[in-house]
């Protein structure tokens, strides 16, 4: 039944089925798509035994391991669907993911980074302003001066 699955999986690459097959999906399309990584003729047979139609073996190792090359593993999704009508069975599609990977490394630093800067790059804004009035208290006239420290004077009393 999984030998089906997958190669309907790699034919199509996208397949509705339940929660249960498909994770158990995953981990064997996974497997078929590392050895579509390797690419060499080894790989190729322990494919070939596994996944039935000999298209969807050239289509693995001509077509969907390429995408991966640079990804580390991860190469499937599992989306919940809800519950089938028939037999209340928890429905899921199980897909290959599309999108471009962004190294982990440089990503969770940087949103680190983010983070980190963001209530610290506040304060600064607000620092700058201060330094500004402070400037601006050192060049104004010496009559402007005491009217601030009547102000001061008054908030103390």
């Amino acid at each position: 039944m999984f030998r089906n699955m997958v190669t309907s999986f790699l034919q199509h690459e996208k397949i509705t089925t339940t929660d249960a097959k498909a994770k158990e999906l995953r981990s064997i399309a996974e497997k078929m798509i590392t050895l579509g990584k390797k690419g060499d003729l080894h790989a190729t047979r322990q494919a070939a035994a596994y996944i039935r139609d000999k298209k969807v073996v050239t289509k693995l190792f001509t077509e969907i391991a390429p995408r991966y090359a640079e990804r580390q593993g991860g190469y499937t999704r599992i989306i919940k669907l809800g519950i089938r009508p028939g037999d209340t069975a928890p429905v899921s599609v199980i897909e290959l993911v599309e999108a471009e990977l962004t190294p982990k490394k440089a990503a969770k630093p940087a949103a680190k980074a983010a983070k980190a800067k963001a209530p610290k790059a506040a304060p600064a804004v607000e620092a700058a302003p201060a330094a500004e009035e402070a400037a601006v208290v050192e060049e104004a006239p010496v009559a402007e001066a005491p009217a601030a420290e009547t102000t001061e004077e008054k908030t103390e009393a």
